[in-house]
């Protein structure tokens, strides 16, 4: 099996970080392995360890005060998470399942904070970090408000194809049709009128297996074009405008984050 150190370099943010900085931090990991259904940690507790996703998939749930809970992020290989709270030592805001059995490097939270603190290099890396996953969720609520949810789904299904030139695709759904209507916001029973919908744009499937007759036609309904999703996954998404500098965003985000009273 490859090293600590050879595995963090697939991932963004690490893969940033000088020899030395990488060093130290992969001296503090290790390999942990989750089966189907384990649980990482609770939304609300304290972060003792950063999770890196090397291979198989996680969900992030929230939970609503009626207890119902609902996906928030499906992440695949090459994907750190929830990586603020690691970071500035607050409890999760989510909850965090293995949804297929998973391999993961898993990085203790105090010696990774101290890195972030002595190395300035290392704060840069691990704000660009946190910066993807910030874009990737404010992605999500974006379709959730603009884009219905067919539209979402043609667009989850076109990042399940691997091949960015392709014009047809076959494939298997790598999560459950429940899990999959949870993430995308709708009801399985609007996920099914989804599908169907999604017909005339040359979508046909067989429980899980999915095929993609016309990706062109799909992709100009669902008004999606080509990007990566960190986390391993390809991801539909509209051409970007120009990013402000990523200190001004999370300068942003730290100001409007409201303040928890000190630990005595």
């Amino acid at each position: 099996m490859q090293s600590i150190e050879t595995m963090l370099r697939t991932v963004p943010g690490f893969a940033q970080l000088d020899g030395e900085v990488l060093e130290r931090v992969a001296a503090v990991g290790n390999i942990a392995e989750a089966a189907q259904g384990d649980v990482l940690f609770r939304e609300g507790t304290l972060p003792e360890c950063l999770y890196v996703l090397l291979d198989g998939r996680v969900s992030l749930t929230g939970t609503a005060p009626d207890a119902s809970s609902t996906v928030i992020d499906i992440l695949g290989p090459s994907s750190s998470f929830v990586l603020a709270n690691v970071l500035t030592d607050e409890p999760y805001q989510m909850g965090a399942e293995a949804i297929s059995n998973s391999l993961l490097v898993r990085i203790a939270a105090e010696p990774m904070r101290e890195v972030v603190a002595a190395r300035p290099v290392a704060a840069m890396a691990m704000m660009r970090a946190m910066s993807a996953e910030l874009s990737s969720m404010t992605r999500q609520v974006v379709d959730l408000k603009v884009r219905v949810a067919t539209q979402r789904l043609g667009t989850y299904l076109l990042s399940l194809v691997g091949e960015p030139t392709a014009l047809r695709a076959d494939f298997r759904l790598p999560v459950t049709k429940g899990l999959l209507a949870s993430w995308l916001g709708c009801r399985a029973e609007n996920l099914s009128r989804a599908f169907m919908m999604l017909r005339t744009f040359g979508v046909e499937t067989h429980g899980s297996r999915v095929v993609l007759h016309d990706i062109s036609r799909l992709r100009s309904y669902a008004g999606a074009c080509e990007a990566a999703q960190p986390g391993g996954d390809a991801i539909a998404r509209p051409s970007a405008a120009p990013q402000p500098p990523v200190e001004k965003v999370f300068g942003d985000a730290f100001r409007l984050r409201p303040r928890r009273p000190r630990r005595i």
